[in-house]
């Protein structure tokens, strides 16, 4: 309900400048001057805290598959289709989340009233898949707290996965960078994703959300003085049973580019980006002590 109300207050201040603007237009030049401050604000000031060296960017901007619209939330940012009713990617820092409380899981997951396609938490009812979080729940509310967790229960957060991949392997992964990764490290950051190949099929519930062939993760550290970045990509399919070793599944950067048609770390030097994104090295983030 406090959504819908805003969403309606906004629709009613936004009418009310609309209308006063057409009879006064240096008012029109006013409202003009802030929707484009408040853009410069959102592209310059807001958004670059959320992102490691850039935002993700299509490789061939004439592809509508990898055409998305960023939206920010609180801890997060992402990457939306809303040709394809997924996020394309969805980013956010991991630091160690120790003595932080355990919010209770929301019940439902709630439209995002960014989303053109307005998919909605019964859009997956009946569908045989679950609905995947990209930033994950755990990390999201532990780091980010109540505001937080609500933002990564919005559907443009959602994918659809199978059960086994989503309450098993993938849920392994959430655990392994929030326990591990980001406790070895202090901070890593974390690009993820749907994958899509081949033919396109949709929910049979909801035919604007296309399904994924299978999923990505992206894990980086930053730069320090003396210590270049590492780097770890995972590439985990739809058919998995749940029990697979992580370590099945490590890929290089490269690699998931390719399959995706985004670019990552854009704003790396083009030597530390091509060296980190075709190498494949996991002795750095001790997958063993993953274990299954």
């Amino acid at each position: 309900m406090r959504r819908k109300n805003s969403i309606f207050s906004l629709f009613k201040l936004l009418s009310g400048l609309f209308r006063l603007s057409c009879k006064h237009p240096v008012m029109l030049l006013i409202v003009l001057g802030l929707g484009l401050g408040g853009y410069g604000y959102e592209v310059k000031i807001a958004r670059p805290p959320l992102l490691y060296q850039g935002a993700p960017q299509a490789r061939d901007a004439k592809n509508s598959d990898t055409w998305f619209r960023i939206l920010r939330n609180h801890g997060f940012i992402l990457g939306y289709s809303d040709l394809r009713g997924n996020p394309l990617w969805v980013e956010y820092a991991l630091t160690p989340a120790e003595n932080t409380p355990s919010l209770k899981r929301p019940n439902r997951f709630e439209t995002d009233w960014r989303g053109i396609n307005r998919v909605s938490h019964d859009s997956y009812q009946s569908s045989s898949y679950d609905r995947g979080h990209m930033a994950p729940n755990y990390a999201i509310s532990h780091l980010y707290g109540r505001e937080g967790q609500a933002d990564s229960f919005l559907m443009t957060n959602i994918t659809p996965q199978k059960a086994k991949l989503n309450q098993q392997l993938w849920q392994h992964l959430e655990e392994t960078e929030i326990k591990q990764f980001a406790k070895n490290f202090g901070k890593v950051w974390v690009v993820t994703g749907p994958v899509f190949s081949g033919s396109v099929e949709r929910l049979s519930s909801d035919w604007t959300v296309e399904i994924p062939d299978a999923f990505f993760k992206i894990y980086i550290t930053e730069a320090v003085p003396g210590k270049p970045p590492v780097a770890l990509a995972f590439l985990v399919p739809q058919t998995v049973n749940g029990k697979e070793p992580l370590a099945q599944f490590v890929t290089s950067i490269d690699h998931i580019e390719a399959q995706t048609g985004l670019d990552f770390f854009a704003e790396l030097d083009d030597r530390t980006e091509a060296a980190l994104e075709a190498v494949v090295l996991t002795q750095p983030w001790g997958l063993q002590a993953a274990g299954k």
